[in-house]
C-alpha cells in the first residue's frame, strides 16, 4: 500500500513539475557570442529559470513548435550561396521532452533570402517561411518524422512603396495562419500590403484569397500579425510609423476599423516597431517598440468593438526589444532585448494591463524569439 501512494505522489509530482515548468525556447542571431537555440526551464509560480540545453545553428532568429510539441523549426537568415540556390534555410529539430534537448533532424533551402518567420500549420504537415530579402513565402511539406521536403512552393511578391533606402521591393516579414487553419496572412513591409491567401492543407499550396491583400497607408510599413482569442479582430503592426491596425476577420476577409499610434504624441526620436500580441484573456495588446523607444505600449482592448484605447507605456529595460511573449500561465510576459543580450521577466496585472518588472533576468546572446513547450 505505502509503494502504491510514493508511486502516485511521483506521478503527482512529475505531473505538476510539467505543469508548472514549461520550457522556453529562445532563437537568436549568431554574429556575436550565441551559439544558436537556448532552452530553459522555467517556473510558472516564481518566474526562476535554469538553463537545460543548446544546439548550434545558423542565426535562427525566428522558431515555431509543431502542434504535438515534439518538432521545432527554425529559419536560417542566412543569404548564402547553397546547391539549392542562393539564400537562407528552415532546419527541423526534434524534442525530448523528458531531458529539454533539440536533435537537428534535417534543414532546407528556404526559398529565398534571409528568412526571418516560420510557422506551421494546425495539422502539423506544413510549414511556412517568411523570405525578407527576396520577398517570397515558402512552403515545405513535412515528413512523417518531422522533416522537412524541398521547398513545396514559392510564392513571390511583386512592388515596391515610397521609401525607397527600405522599400525598394517587397519584403515578407511573417507568415501568420489564420484560427481556422484556412488562410495565410502575409505582412510585406516593403510594398505596404497584408497579403492574403487561401490555403489548400491537402495539396499544400497558397492562391491568393478573394479579397487578395489588405493595403496598409503608404510607407508604413507592415511587420507583425496577431488574432484575437474570439477570432473575429486581427492586429497588425507597421514598423516603419509605430502604429496598429485593428481589423476586423471573418473567412478571409479584413475590414480596417482603426489605426492607432503605439508610441507617445510627443515621441520624436528613431521608429521601429516589432512584435504584436494579444494577451491570452483577450483584454489587452502589446506591441514592442524598437528604435530610440525600447518599450512595449500597451493597449486595452473594447471588447464590443475589438478597437484600441493606449492605456500604457513599460521600459523594456533592455535595448531593441525584438519578439516577446506570455508565459503559458499568463502570468509573466518576456521581452527579448537583442542588443543589451537579455530577456526580462515582468509580472502582468490582469486589471490594469500594466507591467511590473519582477527583477528576473535571463542571460542569452542576441535574443530575438521567445517560443514555449509544455
Amino acid at each position: 500500500m505505502f509503494a502504491r501512494l510514493l508511486l502516485f505522489s511521483v506521478l503527482m509530482s512529475n505531473t505538476l513539475f510539467a505543469q508548472e515548468k514549461p520550457y522556453l525556447l529562445v532563437g537568436t542571431y549568431t554574429s556575436g557570442k550565441s551559439e544558436g537555440i537556448y532552452v530553459f526551464d522555467f517556473d510558472t509560480n516564481t518566474g526562476e529559470h535554469k538553463l537545460v540545453s543548446t544546439v548550434k545553428a545558423s542565426n535562427p532568429s525566428y522558431l515555431a513548435v509543431a502542434p504535438n510539441q515534439k518538432m521545432v523549426y527554425a529559419v536560417t537568415e542566412d543569404a548564402a550561396v547553397t546547391k539549392s540556390g542562393t539564400g537562407g534555410g528552415v532546419s527541423s529539430f526534434s524534442f525530448d521532452n523528458a531531458s529539454g534537448k533539440l536533435t537537428p533532424v534535417n534543414e532546407e533551402f528556404s526559398g529565398g533570402k534571409h528568412p526571418c518567420y516560420v510557422a506551421v500549420d494546425k495539422t502539423g504537415k506544413w510549414v511556412f517561411a517568411g523570405n525578407y530579402s527576396s520577398g517570397n513565402v515558402g512552403v515545405f511539406k513535412v515528413e512523417k518524422d518531422g522533416s522537412l521536403e524541398p521547398v513545396h512552393q514559392v510564392v513571390q511578391h511583386k512592388g515596391s512603396g515610397p521609401d525607397k533606402a527600405r522599400q525598394e521591393a517587397p519584403h515578407v516579414h511573417s507568415t501568420v495562419l489564420t484560427p481556422d487553419n484556412k488562410y495565410l496572412m502575409v505582412p510585406d513591409l516593403g510594398i505596404d500590403k497584408v497579403m492574403i491567401y487561401r490555403f489548400d492543407k491537402v495539396k499544400g499550396t497558397l492562391k491568393p484569397a478573394s479579397q487578395p491583400f489588405a493595403a496598409s497607408m503608404p510607407g508604413t510599413g507592415p511587420r507583425h500579425f496577431d488574432f484575437h482569442p474570439n477570432k473575429k479582430y486581427a492586429y497588425l503592426m507597421e514598423e516603419m510609423t509605430g502604429t496598429v491596425v485593428v481589423y476586423k476577420y471573418n473567412e478571409g476577409t479584413l475590414k480596417k476599423l482603426q489605426r492607432i499610434n503605439a508610441l507617445p504624441k510627443d515621441f520624436a526620436g528613431d521608429i521601429g516597431s516589432a512584435d504584436i500580441h494579444v494577451s491570452p484573456d483577450g483584454k489587452f495588446l502589446y506591441c514592442s517598440n524598437r528604435g530610440s523607444a525600447n518599450s512595449l505600449s500597451i493597449f486595452k482592448i473594447n471588447s464590443a468593438s475589438g478597437k484600441l484605447t493606449l492605456v500604457g507605456q513599460q521600459s523594456t529595460l533592455g535595448k531593441t526589444p525584438r519578439n516577446f511573449n506570455f508565459d503559458p500561465s499568463g502570468k509573466f510576459l518576456l521581452v527579448a532585448n537583442q542588443q543589451s543580450d537579455d530577456i526580462i521577466v515582468f509580472l502582468v496585472d490582469h486589471t490594469t494591463g500594466l507591467l511590473t518588472d519582477t527583477g528576473k533576468r535571463i542571460s542569452v546572446p542576441n535574443p530575438v524569439c521567445i517560443k514555449w513547450i509544455q
